[in-house]
């Protein structure tokens, strides 16, 4: 596919055999030999989740039908109404502490209005000090701008001060966007705002120049039993991608919901032979009886064997006596350290709040303060809901997102209940045909998912 059509891989299709909900539409000349299935009415919430798997043809991504993100899904409740209450009590009365949730039906009005999928997609926000990572001159400016990225990352994903859950995804769901982000916007570590396009990569790859690095991003669900989520995100110009797989294990803690994310991230710098292996805090659901809200918690590790340099992040939760409390009585103080193994040497510390304001002080004096709030957000690009294929979150979960904002809750638990049990319905078919489940992107490699078509293998 030329570069204006980002034509994901899908397995390749077996048969010729029209699908049996629906049929095979053929696209442009420019990719006549790739179909795309068209599943009539994805708003029936009753249809067939997934047409058999042999039969299932490559999506077609086309990157000119993308829009910019006009979704705003600020919540704006302030917390939990008395009958709403009265639910959650119910609920808690039939929990036992440390208990997993992993099967426990929610109520519905605790719902974010968005799949976890396109949470990962909100990871990548400031696209522009992910891209910066690949501009640092050593291994030390290198690390030093992943952390400073990574610390960033989370507050746009977190959005809003109330703790809400997003849909948990089905199996097979995606979700597609990209972002353009301005080159000149992609700076070299700790200068003074010059720009580091110093070869022009656009004409390397025999393109136009762009004003513009493009930065594409695709999330699947995996697996059902465990709930596992894989993205992959890769910037060509910049030779740099990075592929990521997801458990998510929920536990009761009585006042509280605790989310341990089990998995690992690679970042993978095709230009420096650099792998960052990292790993996700866990998060917490905090005071669910009356205004819910999110803390991080827990020590992640960014690792790069290559280059000798680690780091150690700590997401520090709220301790029972004392402690700075935000409003909601919200904590999110977060410390950590870039070092060099071989010297055993220090070389960056920061501190601050992961949705506030971020300090680093390096091993030469120098320090910069970074206020999350007050980074530019780059906003993704996705295609209307009606260019989207039936299994792609915003559509397939687009009943319940339209009942929720009008404020319809029953409406919004009815269709969540079909979706759940369509795909209940698939899993048992499964089971019965002993057909295991094979998803469209990534391929299971020992404990963990690989993209099918990552950068390093096209380089």
């Amino acid at each position: 596919a030329s570069e204006g059509i980002l034509g994901w891989p899908g397995p390749k299709s077996h048969s010729q055999e029209q699908l049996k909900n629906g049929a095979l539409s053929s696209l442009s000349s420019a990719s006549a030999n790739i179909t795309w299935a068209i599943v009539p009415s994805a708003s029936q919430d009753g249809q067939a989740l997934q047409p058999n798997t042999e039969h299932s043809a490559s999506e077609l991504i086309l990157v000119e039908d993308e829009m910019t993100d006009t979704e705003d899904n600020e919540e704006e409740d302030l917390g939990v109404m008395d009958d709403q209450r009265s639910v959650i009590l119910h609920l808690i009365s039939q929990l036992k502490l440390g208990m997993d949730l992993t099967r426990v039906v929610l109520p519905t009005f605790i719902l974010e209005k968005r799949s976890l999928l396109e949470m990962y997609a909100n990871f990548m926000a400031h696209p522009d000090l992910f891209l910066s990572i690949a501009a640092g001159a050593t291994p030390e400016e290198r690390i030093i701008c992943f952390v400073e990225y990574y610390l960033t990352a989370f507050h746009e994903g977190r959005k809003g001060a109330v703790a809400k859950k997003p849909y948990n995804p089905i199996i097979g769901e995606t979700f597609h966007c990209s972002w353009d982000v301005p080159k000149d916007k992609v700076k070299a570590f700790r200068t003074n705002g010059a720009s580091t396009v110093s070869k022009d990569p656009a004409k390397e790859f025999g393109q136009d120049q762009s004003p513009c690095y493009k930065l594409r991003f695709v999330a699947e669900q995996v697996s059902h039993h465990p709930p596992v989520s894989c993205f992959y995100c890769e910037c060509k110009e910049k030779k740099m991608c990075v592929n990521a797989h997801v458990w998510t294990k929920s536990k009761f803690m009585g006042m509280s919901i605790g989310v341990s994310m089990v998995g690992e991230g690679v970042l993978y710098l095709l230009e420096h032979e650099e792998e960052y292996v990292f790993t996700l805090p866990s998060a917490y659901a905090r005071s669910i009886l009356t205004i819910p809200w999110v803390e991080l918690g827990g020590k992640v590790n960014i690792n790069c064997a290559r280059s000798g340099y680690s780091a150690t992040v700590t997401f520090h939760t709220k301790p029972f006596y004392g402690g700075k409390v935000h409003r909601c009585g919200n904590y999110f103080r977060v410390t950590a350290e870039v070092k060099h193994n071989p010297t055993n040497t220090i070389v960056c510390k920061a501190q601050g709040e992961w949705n506030g304001t971020l300090e680093f002080t390096y091993s030469n004096g120098d320090t910069k303060v970074i206020d999350t709030n007050k980074l530019p957000v780059i906003r993704k690009k996705i295609r209307p809901i009606a260019k989207q294929g039936p299994l792609e979150s915003r559509r397939l979960w687009q009943n319940v997102t339209n009942s929720l904002k009008e404020g319809n809750i029953d409406a919004a638990t009815e269709h969540k209940h079909r979706l759940e049990e369509r795909q209940r319905a698939e899993e048992r078919q499964r089971a019965a045909l002993t057909t295991p489940w094979k998803p469209k992107y990534f391929v299971k490699e020992g404990d963990g998912w690989l993209y099918l078509n990552p950068l390093w293998k096209t380089h």
